[in-house]
């Protein structure tokens, strides 16, 4: 268990550190309860495949991010639509629909631009945080638990589309100063639910920052974990703890890779780590089995590691036929049309609208989705990627319920035994 491996290290470093752990109270009991919850993907970050007519409507194939979209289109244009997007997109109804599908937390991405904007950078500041404090009233409405993530970093931590600019390589590591804005942003985060520790249990940092670039890129991000730790969980630079628990993100490292950072001396931090299987030739090449049997494998991993592990980004899809996923203008490895790649099928009834899929898929996708579960709650829990998608029900979770791929209740399994 996390917090006993927590308190046998931090009670060999002396009885004094001992009530430090027992005086922390999390605004959910992380490692007992499981979380299950789902992303407000696309909505104060915006996506192409998420919302693509958002960018359709644009005329200009040279916005693929919300960087160009401020970038390459007249200011007032611009903020008139995301202003109706984020107006539109989610509201309270939808956080009374997550809470009743037995759900118990959200994840809300939120881009360091919704905070300050810095000389020369195009996009547009225009009231998201509101939309912030929405969320979080809405969540404390419906007893839901709210994690405030920061999606997209200054010079982008991963150069996604979904970091808010799309680059071949990022350079948010490479610049002090984007990291000493990205620390100045995670204090404003913190000064704003500190007190709300009840409804906003936990912050996230920073989402995916680009492990895959290697040791230049960890070295700043794990410096920059500990300092996040010292900004939330100390935010008032004296030995006072707020409850505020520390998300941190695997940096698309394997488990093993992290064990035993930040346990010793540390208490309140827990690890992300988002499992995807269709973003290589081999796993969007595998049979409906093969995922299932993929799926369960993380089980032990997960219940195995001394963090508390939330499975912070996962999905039920299987292809990455979504339109616009790989990014705006680049096709699917599924079916061939990225290219270099090699087709495995056709994309026609496995994404867009679930009227077209099959009950074969659907059958699939119900599998898929609790062998996930099953094995994700054999860490603390998982976040669904996402809500919802203008065109990809694949990927929603609002759609999965009323297609019938997922359950009104998430503990209410249909084949309780697939892992087994």
């Amino acid at each position: 268990m996390p917090l006993l491996n927590r308190l046998l290290s931090l009670a060999a470093l002396g009885v004094s550190a001992v009530p430090s752990v027992l005086s922390f109270r999390p605004g959910f009991s992380y490692g007992s309860e499981k979380v299950r919850g789902v992303n407000l993907g696309g909505w104060l970050v915006l996506e192409p495949w998420i919302t693509p007519s958002i960018f359709e409507n644009t005329g200009n194939d040279d916005i693929v991010d919300e960087w160009t979209f401020g970038e390459y289109q007249d200011y007032d244009t611009a903020k008139a639509v995301l202003q109706d997007h984020w107006n539109s997109w989610i509201t309270k109804d939808d956080f009374a629909a997550i809470a009743a599908a037995g759900l118990n937390h959200v994840r809300l991405p939120v881009g360091y631009w919704a905070f300050a904007v810095g000389s020369g950078e195009p996009y547009i500041k225009a009231g998201q945080l509101g939309y912030v404090k929405k969320a979080i009233t809405w969540a404390s409405d419906y007893n839901l638990k709210l994690i405030i993530d920061l999606h997209g970093a200054p010079g982008s931590q991963n150069g996604f589309d979904n970091s808010g600019q799309r680059m071949s390589y990022p350079t948010w590591h490479s610049n002090q100063t984007n990291v000493d804005r990205t620390n100045a942003i995670i204090k404003t985060i913190i000064s704003m639910v500190d007190s709300e520790y009840e409804t906003v249990p936990i912050i996230a940092p920073l989402n995916e920052p680009a492990g895959f670039d290697g040791d230049d890129v960890l070295t700043v991000v794990k410096q920059y974990w500990k300092d996040s730790y010292r900004n939330i969980r100390y935010p008032y630079n004296s030995s006072t703890e707020s409850n505020t628990v520390v998300l941190i993100h695997d940096a698309f490292q394997s488990l093993n890779y992290w064990d035993g950072f930040m346990v010793d001396g540390y208490n309140g931090v827990a690890m992300d780590t988002h499992i995807y299987q269709m973003f290589s030739a081999k796993q969007v090449a595998y049979s409906y089995s093969q995922h299932i049997k993929k799926a369960c494998s993380h089980g032990s991993s997960l219940a195995d590691f001394d963090l508390w592990t939330i499975v912070g980004e996962w999905t039920p899809a299987s292809t990455d036929c979504a339109k616009w996923l790989n990014g705006r203008g680049t096709g699917a490895r599924y079916d061939g049309s990225m290219s270099g790649t090699t087709a495995v099928g056709s994309c026609t009834g496995k994404t867009g609208n679930a009227m077209s899929f099959s009950s074969d898929y659907k059958t699939f996708m119900r599998q898929y989705w609790e062998a996930q579960v099953i094995s994700y709650e054999k860490g603390s829990g998982w976040i669904q990627w996402t809500w919802k998608a203008e065109n990809a029900d694949d990927w929603s979770y609002q759609a999965g319920l009323k297609h019938g791929w997922i359950p009104q209740n998430p503990t209410h399994l249909e084949y309780p035994d697939i892992c087994d």
